[in-house]
């Protein structure tokens, strides 16, 4: 159920752009999802565009774009569930945000002013609907086999959180964990 926001100055993306930037982003996050080209899937994929006055984006002390290189600046926020990528899957992360855009925008540029922050969303706090969605049912919507070596990480991840909530003594009902298995 990954999210992406893209914050940008108002002036930089025409609608053209951002329907091929999203487009790009959105097969990104069905990449992140383990290649949930699912109904599931594509419901979960998510991409905002969040303009941004001009005169409101500063970057060095400046608004005039001195210390901004081509194609622009961006920020992009990707929201996950915590737990659900190693470090590999985040660099792949970076690595197809950044893309998104240069490709889109200039294809010859590195993107040294495309920022792109990976945020982890603890376990229970995702909802819809009124209730919270746990990452195993996140998976299962999604396609994502719960045997399969991609989730057997993700349980490896939250055991290990389990037994350090354990010996640091924190209280059984704090959250932030998978749910018993049976």
């Amino acid at each position: 159920m990954p999210i992406i926001q893209v914050q940008h100055r108002r002036s930089s993306l025409n609608a053209g752009q951002k329907a091929s930037i999203a487009a790009r982003l959105t097969e990104l996050l069905l990449q992140m999802e383990g290649g949930a080209r699912t109904e599931g899937g594509k419901a979960f994929a998510t991409v905002l565009f969040n303009p941004v006055d001009d005169a409101d984006w500063w970057v060095g002390g400046r608004n005039d774009g001195h210390f901004v290189h081509p194609p622009g600046a961006f920020l992009v926020t990707v929201s996950i569930p915590e737990g659900y990528m190693n470090q590999a899957h985040k660099n792949e992360v970076h690595a197809g945000a950044t893309a998104a855009l240069t490709q889109v925008l200039a294809p010859e540029q590195a993107g040294a002013s495309i920022l792109v922050m990976i945020d982890e969303i603890p376990e229970g706090n995702w909802g819809c609907a009124g209730r919270p969605i746990s990452i195993a049912a996140i998976a299962g919507t999604v396609g994502l086999d719960p045997a399969g070596e991609r989730f057997a990480w993700v349980r490896a991840y939250f055991d290990a959180k389990a037994r350090q909530r354990a010996a640091a003594g924190y209280p059984a009902d704090a959250g932030g964990l998978l749910a018993a298995r049976a």
